[in-house]
């Protein structure tokens, strides 16, 4: 699903959302999730996961052209844990 694909859905399920408002409405969740991870917070969404930031200490990587080692720098990157309703879910899809 893509966020146009969102917004379709949302706009259809509720006839009094215009399509401007339900592509608001989409921009400003977003917006407040990225806004909360690059603060260092964690997002939870009960029945579906929540999302975290990573570690990812430095390391020593390669190029894959040239093979050059390279150092790739300490990082945090964006992870999703998915709960225990999706998790089943998504192992039991009703038919």
């Amino acid at each position: 699903m893509t966020r146009s694909d969102l917004i379709a859905k949302l706009a259809d399920r509720y006839t009094q959302l215009l399509g401007k408002d339900a592509e608001l409405a989409v921009k400003v969740i977003l917006d407040s999730m990225s806004a909360t991870l690059s603060h260092g917070g964690r997002i939870e969404i009960r029945g579906f996961g929540s999302f975290a930031l990573n570690y990812r200490p430095p390391r020593l990587g390669r190029n894959p052209k040239s093979g050059d080692k390279v150092q790739v720098p300490a990082k945090y990157v964006p992870h999703f844990k998915a709960g225990k309703e999706l998790r089943e879910r998504v192992d039991y899809p009703s038919a």
